[in-house]
């Protein structure tokens, strides 16, 4: 009967966060912004215009492409995850409030990239994607140290344990890198966070 309450427990977190989630990703579009037909030069057409939003469009992939990969990289921790408590739910609550606060830094650096001013974008865009990887960690290491929330028996392979303490582990000091990248060229920046997404996010899961 325990086991049965804590796993639907767990299954109330994981829904909540699944909607969270969806939210987050969806608002992202809105950093894409369309031409209105005023802003258009005389000499200007609309397939230039588009074309010139350019950077709107990679702030979007990068930051669509993380949130998937975070969303992904969540649910396996649900997997091994049974049971919760307050320490828990607050440090899920972290993830997924920087993971809302995504859509700003997006449209940030999609307005400043070719700006005087990029750094600083790239630098809080970056400095976002640091701050969510050191979040998963945070509740990663909180859930499985000492197997303190994960299922007990043959439930819980140790290999696949070592490897996602591996990856969340690996993933803040990446993010810090591309963090230090924007301080150098934001572009260069950028796609380091959307190839750390693509590279690290969707890593094969442990073979069962």
């Amino acid at each position: 009967m325990a086991e049965s309450f804590t796993r639907k427990e767990t299954g109330r977190i994981e829904a909540f966060s699944d909607g969270v989630f969806a939210i987050a990703i969806t608002l992202l579009v809105l950093t894409i912004k369309v031409p209105t037909a005023s802003e258009l030069g005389v000499d200007q057409s609309l397939s230039s215009a588009l074309l010139a939003l350019w950077p709107h469009y990679l702030a979007f992939v990068t930051s669509f492409v993380t949130v998937l990969a975070k969303w992904v990289n969540h649910h396996r921790i649900f997997t091994f995850v049974q049971r919760s408590d307050h320490t828990f739910l607050y440090l899920n609550g972290l993830v997924l409030m920087l993971v809302t606060f995504l859509p700003f830094p997006t449209a940030l650096v999609a307005e400043y990239l070719l700006h005087p001013e990029a750094k600083i974008a790239g630098a809080i865009f970056s400095g976002t994607f640091f701050a969510i990887a050191v979040a998963f960690k945070l509740l990663w290491h909180y859930a499985s140290k000492n197997g303190r929330l994960l299922g007990g028996g043959r439930s819980v392979d140790p290999e696949h344990i070592e490897q996602i303490t591996r990856q969340f582990s690996f993933g803040p000091f990446m993010y810090l890198a591309a963090f230090v990248a924007s301080f150098v060229s934001a572009g260069l920046s950028v796609v380091f966070c959307l190839s750390l997404a693509v590279i690290v996010g969707f890593k094969g899961w442990p073979r069962k």
